[in-house]
């Protein structure tokens, strides 16, 4: 079942795999994967092996408002990373690096489960959200490289509260600041 969700996810996204089709694939009763994994959701971090979920995050990350989303979003970030999902991450994120497969599944993973929800709260027209949430990604995606791949001092060595001062205020400014777009217009919320 896992191999099937993963090619599913892989091949078609969070959005268009369904849990029909991935238990059609794997050659068992959709009850079956229902019955292992409960949701679509679930499959879906049990497929990629996710160091955490998102569900059960992002909310603690959310309620503290618009104006502290960026410090909250590095704050989670940190949280997870600095845990014992940490080495589950990093086998993902070596895999995605080295596998174009893997790394549509990380890439799905961060824009279906973590930016989408994160970007949601600020009601943008789609084309922004995704332009804001792309930028997002990348100051994160820099941040594990940098930290925790690399392990490059400082800031490998950084508490994470120096790190969330330092960093936060740049993915807020992706989040809600003055950013210009593909294709050259200058947008703030």
């Amino acid at each position: 079942m896992l191999a099937a969700a993963r090619t599913a996810f892989a091949e078609r996204g969070f959005d268009g795999a369904s849990i029909r089709v991935i238990a059609a694939d794997a050659g068992v009763d959709p009850a079956l994967v229902h019955h292992y994994f409960g949701s679509k959701d679930k499959l879906f971090l049990a497929a990629i092996e996710a160091p955490a979920d998102p569900e059960e995050l992002l909310p603690a990350a959310l309620a503290g408002g618009r104006d502290e989303l960026g410090a909250n979003v590095v704050r989670l970030l940190l949280q997870v990373w600095d845990g014992p999902g940490r080495t589950a991450g990093l086998a993902l994120v070596r895999s995605a690096v080295n596998n174009e497969w893997t790394a549509r599944l990380l890439r799905e993973f961060l824009v279906a489960k973590v930016l989408r929800r994160v970007v949601g709260t600020l009601g943008l027209p789609k084309a922004e959200g995704e332009a804001r949430g792309s930028l997002v990604a990348s100051q994160l995606i820099g941040v594990v490289m940098a930290r925790y791949v690399l392990r490059l001092e400082p800031l490998a060595s950084a508490s994470p509260e120096e790190l969330v001062a330092a960093i936060g205020p740049t993915v807020q400014r992706y989040l809600t600041g003055d950013i210009v777009l593909p294709g050259g217009a200058v947008t703030a919320l």
